[in-house]
């Protein structure tokens, strides 16, 4: 039955023949005899009328609101909640996800793509996580245009509650999705399974920053079982951020500088806008940039190659890190641009 919604209207005897569990026959028939006291039943009607009253859709997997793309995945969802636009589940799609504890320049390359990406008439598709997914979906609303976020708990839910002005905003200028029920809560679990949504829904997944055991690098390789494009930022070898995105070129993920890196993978979308996204229009700061590295260097070091006295140094870095052009991490400071 490829169609999920035949089942509910078969009969006893193909039911039994089907050797679904006795408790699933027996709930199935209860549906059919209008038995409200069923508690399968009741949990159904319940859900149903949430789902009314919160204005959230629900598509199951022969709908033709369905992306087809996703429907010819191994272990497709049988059903989407949605709240927000659906007709953006019909619209090419690109995944952009990375670390939840992303650096500065992480969080910028992750807003500048998908800003980047939605000019090309992308929807940016990500898992509204902090760091590089928030980012993403921020990036692409900035520049008006649509962003999905796909959920690993019940659309009703808001995880991370940090995220709530996100969600809200995506839920009336973007789509919130989950396969999940209503009230569902976050579990662990749960996470990687929805990692498979946002890679199936995409023409391809651009990853920025991820460490070797991250949920990033779980959707990467779910996208390569799934055909699609993998696309990663490299990074500095002495950063844990940049250590899953440059394995995942070792293993044949494209290498990404600039957009028309992206663009020339993905036949759907026309070349020659794209520039080298990475470079800033902006003049060189002071000299002191020219001393950092894109790998960390202690104070130490810094005041050795400067010169400067350590309370004119501080002073320094704190300037150009206001300005977005270094910050502190645990090794030291490093550029970001």
């Amino acid at each position: 039955y490829p169609d999920l919604t035949d089942v509910p209207a078969l009969n006893p005897a193909t039911l039994k023949a089907l050797r679904l569990p006795p408790e699933t026959a027996a709930a199935i028939q209860a549906w059919q005899s209008g038995d409200s006291q069923h508690p399968v039943v009741a949990k159904v009607a319940t859900i149903q009328q949430d789902c009314k009253r919160l204005g959230i859709s629900v598509i199951a997997s022969a709908d033709p609101l369905f992306p087809d793309p996703l429907r010819h995945i191994h272990d497709a969802p049988l059903v989407l909640y949605t709240q927000g636009d659906s007709s953006l589940l019909s619209q090419d799609q690109i995944g952009v996800v990375g670390s939840r504890h992303a650096t500065r320049a992480g969080l910028d390359h992750a807003r500048t793509f998908a800003a980047e990406l939605s000019r090309r008439n992308l929807v940016i598709t990500s898992g509204l996580a902090l760091g590089v997914d928030g980012a993403a979906h921020t990036g692409a609303m900035q520049e008006a245009a649509a962003s999905v976020a796909v959920l690993g708990c019940g659309v009703d839910i808001c995880y991370p509650r940090r995220n709530k002005a996100l969600y809200d905003a995506m839920g009336e200028g973007g789509l919130v999705l989950s396969e999940y029920p209503l009230g569902s809560p976050p579990l662990p679990h749960q996470f990687p399974r929805r990692n498979r949504i946002i890679s199936g829904m995409s023409l391809g997944v651009l990853v920025i920053e991820a460490a070797i055991k991250s949920g990033s690098l779980i959707t990467a390789r779910q996208a390569l079982e799934q055909n699609r494009e993998v696309f990663a930022l490299p990074g500095s070898i002495h950063s844990p951020a940049s250590r899953g995105c440059n394995a995942l070129i070792r293993q044949g993920a494209k290498l990404v500088e600039t957009l028309e890196d992206i663009v020339e993978e993905l036949p759907c979308l026309p070349p020659g806008l794209a520039g080298a996204v990475l470079e800033s229009p902006e003049a060189e700061p002071p000299a002191l940039l020219a001393l950092l590295e894109f790998a960390p260097l202690t104070l130490d070091q810094l005041a050795t190659r400067s010169t400067l006295p350590v309370t004119e140094l501080l002073s320094a870095l704190g300037e150009l890190e206001l300005a977005g052009w270094v910050e502190q991490c645990s090794g030291g400071w490093q550029r970001c641009r």
